[in-house]
């Protein structure tokens, strides 16, 4: 999964504030700031789905547009594939973890607690 574009952000943002699936009339009333034509709302859609970003289904004449993920979803896919850009992801988790602040320490050790729940032990060396 790629970083989005400015406008493929944006209309990301549409979609996950909604929480419901979308024809491209609500996206682009919902950027109508922007003063987009439709048929880039259209075109930026359909990118997002092409991408895998977005699923859409048919409603009558219409496309109806939902994300595949969650924001929090798409932000750790994207942290996870920057992880395997390098090629020592414990020296990329370590700088990481040693660059957030104190109330986000807070929040990974508790998810790092949750997550070692979930795992089995270790077997114990033969």
């Amino acid at each position: 999964m790629g970083r989005l574009g400015e406008l493929e952000r944006a209309v990301m943002e549409v979609l996950w504030d909604r929480g419901e699936p979308c024809v491209v009339r609500d996206v682009a009333g919902a950027l109508a700031n922007r003063q987009l034509a439709y048929t880039t709302v259209m075109t930026v859609l359909d990118r997002l789905a092409k991408k895998g970003v977005v699923r859409r289904h048919r409603d009558g004449r219409a496309w109806r547009y939902e994300p595949t993920n969650s924001r929090e979803g798409y932000i750790a896919q994207l942290m996870l594939d920057a992880l395997d850009l390098t090629g020592d992801r414990d020296a990329a988790l370590t700088r990481f973890a040693l660059s957030v602040s104190s109330p986000e320490v807070q929040v990974l050790s508790q998810a790092l607690e949750r997550a070692a729940r979930r795992e089995p032990e270790d077997p114990a060396p033969a």
